[in-house]
């Protein structure tokens, strides 16, 4: 089956275990011409665990802007293109905005392949109400702007979902305690990965274990909405 020509591709990628990763996207990354990669050296690893030979190209937050100009004019014309981040699905809290639109204007067509993402399965096993959820990406690294953010998230009766990294997970815990309050917390650790690991509790007891060990990994964190009962 030929892939059609002057396509971009979004290509989900597993987000720890390579097993996690659809027989439609290993065949996509070999028929397509080139993959745009925000970490080649990762994804290298993923492409050699599968033998595929594809044409590796950079693309990440520091280069996307030119990169971008030159990925469209390939795709224009007529290669097949693939975007795919370093873990999990592309676009999302990742590289890649800029090329999509780039891509919508020039009316080149975009090809979703759908797979892994932190996102749904941190929620999936949260424990906390999905029938509605609001997903916020990683915050600002800045403690102040940090917490006026938390602020306008403190009343959302929606269960937030929210990246961080490891060593600014404790100032984050310490900026929800403050601005959120007391909240049931569920924080993901490298899942998928040998050393996954969920906690479940309250900020104060996330805060007080990770006081204590050693953060490691990316963390994805579910927390709770706010609830009628703490309305005053």
């Amino acid at each position: 089956m030929n892939t059609p020509s002057g396509t971009l591709y979004l290509v989900s990628t597993p987000i720890g275990n390579l097993e996690d990763i659809t027989l439609r996207a290993l065949r996509i990354l070999k028929e397509i011409d080139l993959i745009a990669a925000e970490d080649t050296r990762q994804t290298r690893r993923l492409l050699t665990h599968y033998n595929i030979q594809t044409p590796l190209t950079s693309y990440f937050e520091g280069n996307q802007q030119m990169k971008g100009d030159q990925l469209i004019k390939r795709l224009k014309a007529g290669e097949t293109i693939a975007i795919v981040s370093d873990a999990g699905t592309p676009i999302i809290s990742d590289p890649g905005y800029p090329l999509l639109r780039g891509c919508i204007e020039a009316e080149i067509p975009i090809v979703p392949i759908p797979g892994a993402s932190a996102v749904v399965t941190a929620a999936s096993i949260s424990g906390l109400p999905l029938h509605n959820f609001t997903f916020e990406g990683f915050l600002s690294p800045k403690s102040g702007k940090r917490k006026r953010q938390l602020r306008v998230l403190a009343d959302e009766e929606r269960t937030l979902i929210l990246f961080e990294s490891p060593h600014r997970i404790r100032r984050f815990l310490e900026d929800v305690l403050e601005m959120v309050g007391e909240r049931d917390i569920v924080i993901a650790r490298e899942l998928t990965k040998r050393f996954e690991e969920v906690f479940r509790g309250s900020v104060s007891e996330a805060l007080e274990k990770f006081r204590n060990t050693e953060p490691r990994g990316e963390f994805t964190i579910v927390i709770a909405g706010f609830s009628a009962k703490e309305k005053k």
